[in-house]
């Protein structure tokens, strides 16, 4: 399995948020560890730019050659940007998850307390194996 960047925050249903550090918006794509286990990506449905969006909520999702999984809202807010590449080249969430296969950025509204460090997020990885 792929590293877990220790700079990201985590859910339990394998997305990752960078820049909540500043509390305004975020970046928000899937795991490594999803990307492994969903296979070759082979589209990709994400939430309109100017969609709100609530915690925990089902706002887009993955198909690949193995299956189809929800992406779910890590934050509440606007969607304020959607990565077209990743729409034209959904293969990016598999070689590259963190960093061109980002999916969408929110500007935050809510952040919930459930959110996961990389050590903790390394914990789910290793009990879903």
């Amino acid at each position: 399995m792929s590293s877990i960047p220790e700079e990201l925050s985590y859910t339990k249903e394998h997305e990752w948020i960078a820049g909540l550090e500043d509390g305004i918006t975020v970046t928000v794509g899937i795991t490594a560890y999803a990307a492994e286990s969903l296979g070759d990506v082979v589209f990709v449905q994400l939430p309109e730019a100017g969609a709100t969006v609530e915690a925990g909520d089902a706002v887009g999702e993955v198909e690949s050659t193995k299956s189809v999984s929800d992406i779910y809202a890590p934050v509440s807010g606007e969607v304020i940007e959607v990565n077209q590449v990743v729409v034209d080249d959904p293969s990016l969430v598999n070689s590259d998850p963190y960093g061109d296969g980002w999916l969408f950025r929110v500007r935050v509204q809510d952040t919930p307390e459930d959110l996961l460090s990389a050590e903790e997020y390394a914990t789910v990885t290793t009990a879903d194996s």
